[in-house]
């Protein structure tokens, strides 16, 4: 006995000097069923070095499923979503999804494109959103495995939108490339290129909250935009074409600020119209560059969230629905505002704004913007 005491004392320092070894980055590919159509969906699940998880399904490119640690290095899925593909085929505010291919809204459906009219899908009180009745987050998106390496696990999405698809003009070839780093990173790159003239708008709607998905409301996370300015509306959220300052308003987070500490203010036309904030606000800086947009702290678990991205525009949207609560995973109820979104883009009617930074694409060009959503934890 006294030899083998001596011998866990001896190999002691030995093992408290065995550095750490991190988890190997991986990609798994599984089943996730089958759409009414007979067409078969695949979910893969992304792992980084640190742990982290994310489950990105090709139906829409939805990400169903988000798990990164809080405080004490417990993970939690912090998503919004269905366990199963045929809650997401019945419908739903677009959990996670690839929004295209014109996120946000378009006045009417119509705009001109070198000086000829264009009619696409408006179905959403007589205005087009998110892309129309089909749009990209309904598509089955073709995936490969691009690489799993230094930490991280990369995932390819590949859908070419037709000619004349919802209205559209050009036939359009997207890529969106979702890369789970080992910094606890979930960086999302978007790449478009077309036929014809056109315009395009890329995003994703993740659904947020940080305490854990099906936690409840999420007013009092700690928001900060870096964003000086919005992009003022009508009653049915199209712009006016005013960019107006955020300084005196609800809509001012150039200060960290909790969520729901002025959400049910109505000072400013833009509150009132969203029944909660549901607005594109400019972000500061240089677009095309990436830089930080945003800032979302949880006081419950020490999660914390930076958002950045290279596009000029980012929509804060609360959940302000006021229907019955939707079931969702592991029987989670899904209250009213018990998410946010920060879903970057280029603004709302764009095609409409000539003063707006454009949104058109044209043969020879490539539409390219990038955007993070980056993962810690405060004590």
């Amino acid at each position: 006995m006294r030899k083998l005491t001596n011998l866990l004392l001896a190999l002691a320092p030995l093992c408290l000097m065995s550095p750490v070894i991190a988890m190997e980055p991986s990609i798994k590919q599984s089943s996730f069923g089958k759409l009414s159509t007979g067409a078969s969906v695949d979910l893969y699940t992304l792992t980084n070095a640190a742990g982290m998880e994310a489950r990105i399904t090709t139906y829409g490119g939805i990400v169903v499923g988000l798990k990164t640690p809080d405080r004490s290095g417990k993970m939690e899925d912090v998503v919004l979503g269905f366990d199963t593909l045929a809650e997401y085929e019945a419908g739903h505010p677009y959990f996670g999804a690839i929004i295209g291919r014109y996120g946000n809204r378009i006045a009417k459906g119509q705009f001109k494109l070198d000086g000829q009219p264009v009619q696409v899908t408006a179905a959403h009180g007589g205005h087009s959103l998110h892309g129309g009745k089909d749009g990209f987050d309904k598509k089955v998106w073709q995936a490969s495995i691009n690489s799993v390496k230094d930490g991280a696990a990369v995932l390819e999405l590949k859908y070419t939108s037709a000619d004349g698809e919802e209205g559209f003009p050009g036939s359009l070839a997207c890529a969106v490339t979702y890369t789970l780093t080992a910094a606890n990173e979930l960086k999302i790159d978007y790449q478009a290129t077309t036929d014809k003239p056109t315009v395009v708008n890329l995003t994703n709607h993740s659904y947020f909250n940080l305490a854990g998905a099906g936690t409840g409301p999420i007013l009092d996370h700690v928001l900060e935009l870096k964003c000086a300015q919005y992009t003022d509306t009508d009653k049915d959220l199209i712009p006016t074409g005013i960019l107006a300052s955020v300084k005196g308003t609800p809509l001012d987070f150039l200060t960290a600020q909790p969520i729901g500490a002025r959400i049910n203010q109505t000072e400013v036309t833009a509150i009132k119209f969203g029944n909660g904030y549901d607005h594109n606000f400019v972000v500061d800086g240089k677009a095309g560059t990436l830089r930080s947009a945003a800032t979302v702290f949880d006081p419950k678990s020490g999660r914390v969230m930076e958002c950045q991205t290279t596009e000029p525009g980012i929509q804060l949207y609360t959940m302000n629905g006021d229907g019955p609560p939707i079931k969702g995973k592991a029987g989670q109820s899904y209250v009213r505002r018990s998410a946010f979104c920060l879903e970057t883009q280029h603004y709302p009617d764009s095609p409409n704004h000539p003063e707006f930074p454009s949104t058109e694409l044209r043969p020879g060009q490539t539409y390219q913007t990038t955007t993070i959503y980056k993962f810690s934890a405060r004590p």
